[in-house]
């Protein structure tokens, strides 16, 4: 049974907790956009596939023929660049006969391992591209014909099929870089069954295969990230490809146990081996160390010495080549990730710098102080060996003492490090790992910034900027965005960023999605908004948060300050709140006595701090800033009191200050209710003849005292009774069905106290004072 006047009761002294956002600094995203948001935005679009899951393993961005292909499990799929994905395309490539069936005799997961996973995914010529695949453990190439530019071609070349053994590694997830040069495929791998066979591998071209020298134990179970072609200068000849990859090493101090460490390594392009010393195998092969670490008192270092992601920024003309580098701790202590900054001119100068050189297993690394033979171990063939009198214009003509030391000091003996010596991000303590990065520079109206997009393992995306105050101060971090690109939690494996289309493209096993850099409408529809927003790629345009248009000579365009988002300084002449423009309305909040009571506040931008202050009847000085106790608590979704006093009622500001700017989100009007008062209308037992009949409600309510709830709580509060009532007196149904019965009785109570409240209010005061 539920008697309507407890019911009313419950109805103002109940305690409504509403959504919000904490304030606890910088690092945490400015704003958080769900996959729903960003799909209702039309931000976002995921491609599944046919059979809604892709297995992906390898992503193309072709922005030549405005394409995205993905290799998966047993399939590979060509996406036009629409945000509609329209018209995809997929031909599938299964392992060959029998070859399934061998993988599974030989004790591999039939569901896992035991299909042609794609890993290979590069441009062959201006119609096809190489494709390469695990083939149930028979790794398999392949050309794919594409078309030319214009055309929608995707077709597998029959005749082309052939074995991909050093190209394309057994396994579906085994860390693997390839790059396409000159016809040739360039490949990091294990290139065994068993996984144990690490190798660098150039295939596919005129020349004879190369690969490392097993013999020299080059690699120590190495994790490859990725390669690439990068000219060193103006002469091709000089040109190397560049691998970076982690590996576990013995202890360089001598001592027992291994360490991870990060390198980058190289080859030259045109090596070709040697004559009579490393036939067949590379003879330029040199690396040296990446350090990525957090400089501390007394010189200890934290180091972040698992290599994650790396991602290239190509300069415009004249400027060298800088490397982003995500990496992340091998701590047991804690977890940790880094995102480190590295220029080719530094990584060039330590190659050019002296050898490493170990006199014994049990000794320390030092500098190699010999004499280092001509031409000098590691250079390419090229116009600087190939001098009169010296006609080394191959490795092949190179002395056998050049490759012997190439053979026993790969390694150079400095170690390559981070512009500024310290990483430009530091995420600890994160919920999910960080796993991919790609970086876009961009243009603002106060200078360029790099804007850095890290994919989690949750199917995420962090927007970030590191800014550099100059010096060696540690740079400050900027989290514009946390965007959920996929709705189901999954590992973020591939990302490809589309300058020109504006566009990341996010990869995962379950599927891939677009997502726009940026959205600036987003931030909200007030100059101050997209001034603190920080957004390089937005600004204020006079009227609305816009796309920033470098270049222009319209002031309008230029409402934007990146490294201070001061909008007192920016918005000048605009309205700052709905404060200031007269729009900021009191609401009225009722709290019983002694009861508990929320007062809801919801900042725009959880990097602000909450400050809520309070004018007391009466009182004609300043606000008073409200002061927090073990009765009164500030929370991360508002102001809660524990319990209500009469000294609490008064006017309620809720500010937030961020940047040193200040701005009202809220301004409400607390009034207490007596418990005196509210006692004598709420009886805690009604006389026998107004109870209800069994599982029924009280035909008639007691009218005493209903007029003066209804002046109590006003008509304001009319539409929220149903959500209440609802919500208090709809169980769930595992409460049984006695529950049920109670449940559906309050809801029914619900919608005759709101019918009678609609109808008192129609009514004239005359006719209410007669009731």
């Amino acid at each position: 049974m539920v008697p309507m006047a407890w019911a009313i009761c419950c109805l103002l002294g109940g305690l409504l907790l509403c959504g919000g956002s904490p304030s606890p600094g910088p690092s945490v995203p400015r704003l958080r956009l769900s996959y729903r948001d960003l799909l209702s935005a039309n931000r976002s679009a995921i491609f599944l596939g046919p059979r809604g899951s892709l297995g992906l393993r390898a992503m193309y961005l072709d922005e030549y023929r405005d394409r995205l292909f993905l290799g998966g499990r047993d399939t590979i799929y060509s996406l036009r660049l629409d945000q509609a994905w329209p018209d995809p395309r997929e031909v599938l490539w299964p392992p060959q006969p029998g070859q399934k069936e061998e993988c599974v005799q030989k004790g591999r997961d039939p569901l896992m391992e035991c299909a042609n996973f794609v890993r290979v995914l590069q441009p062959y010529n201006r119609t096809h591209l190489l494709t390469c695949g695990t083939g149930a453990f028979q790794p398999t190439c392949a050309l794919m014909a594409v078309g030319h530019r214009g055309e929608h071609v995707l077709r597998l070349e029959p005749s082309s099929v052939e074995s991909g053994r050093g190209r394309c590694p057994h396994e579906p997830s085994r860390p693997f870089a390839s790059t396409f040069v000159g016809g040739e495929l360039y490949t990091g791998l294990t290139a065994d069954f068993l996984g144990r066979e690490a190798m660098i591998f150039r295939s596919g071209g005129p020349r004879p295969a190369l690969r490392s020298d097993s013999d020299q134990n080059l690699l120590h179970d190495p994790r490859f990230v990725m390669a690439a072609r990068i000219a060193d200068n103006s002469d091709q000849n000089d040109d190397k490809v560049y691998f970076f990859f982690s590996e576990t090493v013995p202890s360089p101090d001598g001592g027992p146990g291994h360490v991870t460490v990060s390198r980058v390594g190289r080859v030259c392009v045109n090596d070709a081996g040697g004559q009579r010393v490393l036939v067949n195998k590379w003879s330029t092969f040199l690396k040296a160390r990446l350090v990525c670490s957090v400089p501390g008192p007394g010189g200890a270092e934290t180091h972040f010495d698992q290599l994650e992601d790396v991602f290239l920024l190509w300069p415009k003309t004249g400027k060298s080549l800088e490397v982003y580098a995500l990496f992340s701790t091998v701590s047991a202590v804690f977890q940790g990730f880094a995102v480190c900054l590295y220029h080719m001119a530094d990584i060039w100068e330590v190659f050019r710098g002296p050898f490493a050189h170990q006199d014994g297993p049990q000794h320390q690394w030092g500098p190699y102080g010999g004499k280092v033979p001509f031409p000098r171990p590691g250079v390419c063939p090229s116009k600087m060996t190939a001098q009169p009198g010296r006609p080394f214009g191959s490795t092949k003509d190179y002395p056998d003492e050049v490759l012997q030391f190439a053979r026993a000091h790969p390694l150079m003996f400095q170690q390559v490090r981070p512009r500024q010596g310290r990483p430009v991000l530091v995420k600890t303590h994160l919920a999910q790992q960080l796993r991919q990065i790609v970086v876009d520079r961009v243009e603002a109206e106060d200078g360029t910034y790099d804007v850095i997009f890290l994919g989690t393992d949750s199917g995420s995306v962090l927007k970030i900027m590191a800014l550099q105050s100059g010096g060696s101060a540690e740079p400050e971090e900027v989290v514009l965005e946390e965007l959920q690109v996929f709705k189901v939690p999954t590992a973020i494996t591939e990302m490809e960023i589309s300058v020109k289309r504006q566009m990341l493209y996010v990869g995962s096993k379950l599927g891939v999605a677009w997502l726009q850099l940026h959205q600036c409408e987003t931030y909200g529809s007030a100059c101050a908004e997209c001034c603190l927003a920080r957004d390089p790629y937005c600004a204020w345009d006079g009227t609305s948060c816009t796309r920033y248009r470098p270049g222009t000579s319209k002031r309008r365009f230029r409402r934007q300050d990146i490294r201070h988002g001061n909008p007192a300084l920016q918005c000048l002449g605009q309205s700052q709140d709905e404060e200031a423009a007269g729009l900021l309305a009191t609401t009225t909040v009722y709290g019983m006595e002694h009861n508990s009571t929320f007062l809801e506040c919801l900042p725009k931008s959880p990097q602000a701090a909450v400050r809520w202050f309070l004018q007391r009847p009466g009182d004609e000085g300043p606000d008073q800033q409200v002061k927090t106790d073990e009765r009164v608590l500030q929370t991360e979704h508002g102001l809660l009191f524990r319990r209500l006093s009469r000294l609490d009622a008064g006017i309620y500001t809720c500010t937030t200050l961020e940047h040193g700017f200040s701005q009202t989100v809220v301004r409400l009007a607390l009034e207490v209710i007596a418990a005196t008062q509210l006692s004598s209308l709420c009886p805690r037992g009604l006389r026998p003849e107004e109870r209800p009949a069994q599982g029924g409600l009280a035909s008639t309510p007691p009218k005493a005292w209903y007029k003066d709830i209804l002046q109590l709580i006003g008509f304001a509060n009319l539409p929220r009774v149903d959500e209440y009532c609802e919500r208090m007196w709809c169980s769930s149904r595992s409460r049984g069905k006695q529950a049920k019965g109670k449940s559906w009785a309050g809801l029914e109570l619900g919608k005759k106290v709101k019918s009678r409240m609609q109808a008192e209010r129609n009514r004239t005061p005359r006719e209410v004072e007669a009731t």
